[in-house]
């Protein structure tokens, strides 16, 4: 996998065509025996063709272009894209008009040049980590193909987009972990930035008191690069923190707790590397973070505020849902109003004290995910789906809730199973954990070279 530098090094250098990129992207989506069309729900082969031609015919007439002109993106399929339906992988939304108009985020990656291969799949309305759907098809994670694993979600498809060269940088949503869960899985990076920092206009939001929208990408510095771009940044090259020096908290109770033999593995070994390598990493003490499971036992802030956006559409096509997100929904029906009210006042005081505990620390560092993608024969009944949604989630929605910026970084070895190492910072210090994660990239993560 190319990093984005490399590639817009090789478009200025003539030894690659936006055209050709596109084709290659093209032919990895098309490919029979590929993850293709369970990655995509719609594919822009047409207008992205159209789009390298010209991009192609002013980079040889010299003309001055954004450094990143011509490089395919994918698009989750929650963002509107002009002139084409905004469906969140739903039959629901199959009678849709479609967008009139681009959202912010599509809008500042066309100006940067991306040119949009097409819209990826995901978990229905994007509610839900595990990345299955029942209507478009679920694409298998990287690692162990031929067992056919779950993809993370719920940008499933962007995921996949770029494990398997489809594009070379995914547009995502996280409310809880969906851009970071399934990067761990696949073995890429993905980042959540703080709530607001990226303008979410036609990113059809439906859980706005978590929603952020976040890259997908092969390596920190990509992520930093569409960061910058989708915030309307200057893009700079990350001044990387040393790491002799810096301070590192793992959250207790919850971040070790229970994890699989592989995690645990790859996760003790990026730890020790960090230690060695002149960090100071300590357990603290974060009890409010046990507390979690029961604010979201009966759906938290986002079961009330999705059934608020889908009601009208419930109301007519409740039998075009999967039943499965149906289920999630209807807990928002009944949800009393004094109880979401005191939600946020829960929530309040968990940040202020979390962010006391913490205010001395770099960052905080834990698993992304703390269980082995489990096969996607192996998901059957709605206790087994439940009990692997709420296990993918358990670390993830920490940052959501308390509005921090995280991001996943690769921290296998090269052959091993994919495994992210998520670190979290506080809110609004998003390009301060840009510099930490991209020194223990470098340290824990395959070289990209």
């Amino acid at each position: 996998m190319r990093t984005l530098r490399q590639i817009a090094a090789e478009l200025l250098a003539g030894r690659v065509t936006s055209r050709q990129l596109i084709e290659e992207c093209l032919a990895r989506i098309a490919d029979p025996g590929g993850e293709g069309a369970a990655s995509f729900v719609v594919v822009y082969d047409k207008a992205a063709r159209a789009t390298a031609d010209w991009v192609d015919a002013m980079r040889k007439a010299g003309a001055s272009l954004p450094e990143w002109a011509g490089i395919p993106v994918s698009i989750k399929d929650l963002f509107d894209v002009a002139g084409s339906v905004t469906t969140f992988a739903s039959g629901v939304m199959g009678d849709a008009s479609p967008a009139t108009k681009d959202a912010a985020a599509v809008k500042r990656l066309r100006g940067a040049g991306f040119i949009p291969i097409g819209r990826t799949n995901m978990t229905e309305f994007a509610y839900g980590a595990i990345g299955l759907n029942a209507r478009n098809g679920t694409p298998a994670a990287v690692w162990d193909r031929a067992s056919r694993r779950i993809p993370g979600g719920s940008t499933s498809g962007g995921a996949i987009s770029l494990s398997d060269g489809m594009a070379y940088i995914a547009l995502g949503s996280d409310s809880g972990g969906s851009c970071r869960i399934p990067a761990a899985i696949n073995g890429i990076v993905g980042y959540k930035p703080t709530r607001g920092r990226i303008p979410i206009e036609g990113a059809n939001s439906m859980a706005p008191s978590l929603d952020s929208i976040g890259p997908l990408a092969v390596s920190v510095g990509c992520a930093s690069i569409a960061d910058a771009v989708l915030t309307g940044e200057s893009v700079v090259p990350i001044r990387t923190r040393p790491i002799k020096g810096l301070r590192l908290g793992i959250p207790r109770p919850i971040a070790l707790e229970g994890l699989d033999p592989p995690i645990a593995t790859a996760i003790d070994r990026a730890i020790r590397m960090i230690s060695d390598a002149g960090a100071s990493v300590s357990e603290v003490d974060l009890p409010e973070l046990g507390d979690l499971p029961v604010i979201n036992a009966k759906g938290g802030l986002t079961a009330p505020e999705y059934f608020a956006w889908h009601r009208a559409y419930i109301a007519k096509w409740a039998d075009q849902y999967d039943p499965r997100i149906l289920k999630l929904i209807m807990r928002g029906r009944d949800f009393p109003a004094p109880d979401y009210l005191d939600l946020f006042r829960t929530r309040e005081a968990m940040m202020n004290s979390v962010s006391a505990k913490t205010a001395a620390l770099d960052a905080t560092i834990m698993p992304t995910v703390p269980i082995v993608a489990p096969r996607i024969d192996a998901i059957g009944d709605d206790e087994e789906y439940t009990r692997i949604n709420t296990l993918l989630l358990r670390n993830t929605r920490v940052a959501n809730f308390l509005d921090l910026c995280a991001i996943s970084v690769p921290c296998h070895a090269p052959g091993e199973m994919p495994v992210g190492l998520m670190l979290q910072g506080a809110s609004a210090a998003d390009r301060s954990l840009f510099a930490i994660a991209a020194s223990i990239e470098a340290l824990v993560s395959p070289k990209l070279g």
